[in-house]
């Protein structure tokens, strides 16, 4: 059987060659371990293997499970954010990849001012227009723009995407090109650094790191399914 840790020194290989593949440096690139539903006894050996960053998507989950690993490990929240949770996980995670609406960063902002931190985030974008998925679609997030950066305790780091399954990781591509078209043009549009990309998971995350992302969320390549809750 591979080990976790046989399993991150093959992912972080192909986020190299994908990397130098598109002329960027590996540096460029952050691995964020997905743990959702999987045990502490495999994150401690993701950590073991030199891991560091981890993602969680469930705000209960991630309550339980970070108290009971080591306090440099790093945290980043990579799911669906219920505005009644929002109080509990801004102290929990260093990043937010999914702000998926102006009400949720607005809500974000006042528990930040009562609570006194800063939190950092990313915007979510359906770029695919799914209705399934949750996010800003890219006109919405341009017209609400102005407002979220008025918003003076929160630092907007960045876009994410999640793109429709598919069989063929190339099929998801053209969502990571549309994702950093979207921020180009934010940047330009507002003169604000959107640094980061967070695109590409499992099953299509060497296309992403070729486009342009700065932060991959990978799970299943790592620690095999998911556990059954």
């Amino acid at each position: 059987m591979v080990s976790i840790a046989e399993n991150l020194d093959r992912v972080r290989e192909r986020i190299a060659h994908a990397a130098a593949k598109s002329g960027r440096s590996t540096n460029d690139v952050e691995l964020v371990v997905i743990t959702k539903t999987h045990p502490v006894e495999k994150v401690r050996e993701a950590i073991d293997a030199g891991q560091t960053l981890f993602g969680e998507s469930r705000v209960q989950e991630a309550r339980a499970k970070i108290p009971e690993l080591p306090s440099n490990v790093r945290w980043h929240f990579v799911g669906h954010l219920q505005k009644n949770k929002v109080r509990h996980a801004l102290p929990l995670f260093e990043m937010i990849h999914s702000v998926d609406s102006l009400a949720l960063a607005q809500d974000m902002n006042r528990i930040a001012q009562e609570e006194g931190l800063h939190p950092r985030l990313l915007l979510e974008v359906n770029v695919a227009g799914e209705w399934s998925k949750f996010g800003f679609a890219p006109d919405k997030l341009r017209e609400q723009m102005e407002a979220l950066l008025a918003l003076p305790r929160l630092s907007i780091l960045g876009l994410m995407t999640i793109p429709p399954l598919a069989e063929e990781a190339e099929a998801s591509r053209e969502y990571f090109v549309q994702l950093r078209e979207v921020r180009d043009h934010l940047q330009t549009e507002f003169r604000v650094d959107l640094a980061h990309l967070s695109m590409g998971m499992t099953q299509d995350f060497p296309i992403a790191v070729e486009e342009g992302a700065t932060l991959v969320r990978v799970g299943t390549a790592i620690f095999g399914e998911r556990s059954k809750r």
